[in-house]
């Protein structure tokens, strides 16, 4: 789950740009492209508090607006994940990004008022019948119930939770597989193969949605790879395969639209890797 928490703010910031009136969007438009096209990650973290504190001012006004529910909600959660270290603050602002998404999918639909305490079979016939105008919230949801499993991976009440996260996963690849430009993918993929084998693991299945994830993101998703590196050739002891792997993110241009500030993410993670590479193997 270490990795699923830096895939949480570039994919948040997707989202971020439904606001109320339409001089708004394209002031948030604009900000959140110009976030998701940094390739300064530090610049970012000390800029996306004050775009959380905008969230909030809007929501006192507009409690009951769904896309803006889902832009704070994704983004706390993201800035939680990816530049918090776990303690009360990550707690604290995990929480209020899924109370926030919880209110989102509830508004949209009442019957998902109660997602977090069905039982897996009602959640099951609840996402059969969801349609493409439901992908964004449910993506939503799925995403940021992750990251606050996160933040407690210690519970196993919370863990718990992940087959629930599974669920809206794969409904959201059901309906639009190539949602985010295959962002779904990458998160099956890493919950797959989160896991050896022999501790239930199904690296067969999650390589294959690792793949798709980098072919449908035209080769720019470098996560991918790293994920690959780390869950599967670590797994199986293949240094080579994990440093050719490695190498290549470090290797690529991190500069491509909508892609910038994840793949930064992600090639210092590779980085880390190679660094620890020794020790590990």
């Amino acid at each position: 789950m270490r990795l699923l928490r830096l895939l949480l703010l570039s994919l948040s910031l997707m989202g971020c740009s439904s606001l109320m009136s339409q001089a708004g969007r394209g002031v948030a438009g604009d900000l959140s492209q110009a976030l998701e096209n940094s390739d300064d990650p530090a610049m970012v973290q000390a800029a996306v508090p004050a775009y959380l504190l905008l969230l909030d001012a809007m929501l006192q006004r507009h409690a009951d607006q769904q896309d803006l529910l889902l832009s704070a909600a994704q983004l706390n959660a993201a800035y939680a994940g990816s530049f918090i270290a776990p303690g009360p603050r990550q707690l604290a602002l995990t929480d209020k990004a899924l109370a926030e998404v919880t209110r989102a999918v509830c508004l949209r639909r009442t019957t998902w008022c109660q997602v977090r305490q069905e039982p897996l079979p009602q959640l099951s016939e609840e996402l059969a019948v969801i349609d493409k105008g439901d992908v964004a919230a449910v993506f939503a949801l799925a995403s940021v119930w992750a990251s606050w499993i996160q933040a407690r991976s210690s519970d196993w009440n919370a863990i718990a939770d992940l087959a629930r996260v599974q669920l809206l996963l794969q409904a959201v690849d059901r309906v639009d597989p190539d949602f985010q430009q295959g962002s779904v993918h990458l998160y099956l993929g890493a919950m797959e193969t989160l896991l050896p084998p022999a501790l239930g693991g199904r690296q067969k299945e999650g390589v294959a949605e690792l793949d798709q994830a980098i072919k449908l993101s035209q080769g720019h998703d470098l996560m991918a790879k790293v994920i690959l590196a780390q869950q599967v050739a670590r797994a199986n002891y293949d240094r080579p395969m994990h440093d050719r792997l490695l190498h290549e993110v470090l290797a690529a241009d991190p500069h491509a639209p909508g892609w910038t500030l994840k793949n930064c993410l992600a090639q210092k993670k590779a980085s880390e890797l190679l660094q620890s590479a020794d020790d590990y193997f």
